[in-house]
């Protein structure tokens, strides 16, 4: 049986890029970094404590999904610290955070134009 989710991938144009976002500005981690064909690499982050990882990587032929919507969120226990730690690192947020009755998010953006939503209780 399906026991988990492990990864969900992140389009990019530059994986050099999108590595430093994430791992420096965001503050995953770098589990796998290998070749993967002619000028690409598959690339796996972790998330946390999480199973679940994120790749960084675009499949040919799907380059038109880089700038798009990730239909996900990420969670954390206080957005607004996280959103101020972030935005220090210089991760560029659409706005404040949001406080709504199911909870308070924020959405931000990556180098490639990729909207994530970033929620918590």
């Amino acid at each position: 049986m399906i026991t988990h989710l492990k990864f969900a991938s992140i389009p990019t144009r530059d994986q050099d890029a999108a590595v430093a976002f994430w791992v420096d500005k965001v503050g995953f981690r770098i589990l796998t970094d290998q070749p993967m064909g002619p000028g690409r690499r598959w690339i796996e982050l972790g998330v946390g404590n999480a199973e679940t990882r994120i790749a960084l990587f675009t499949p040919e032929g799907h380059e038109d999904r880089i700038g798009t919507f990730f239909n996900g969120s990420f969670s954390c226990d206080d957005v607004e610290h996280t959103y101020r730690r972030m935005s220090e690192r210089g991760v560029v947020f659409e706005g404040p955070p949001e406080k709504q009755p199911w909870g308070t998010f924020a959405k931000f953006r990556d180098p490639d134009g990729n909207t994530f939503v970033l929620s918590g209780r």
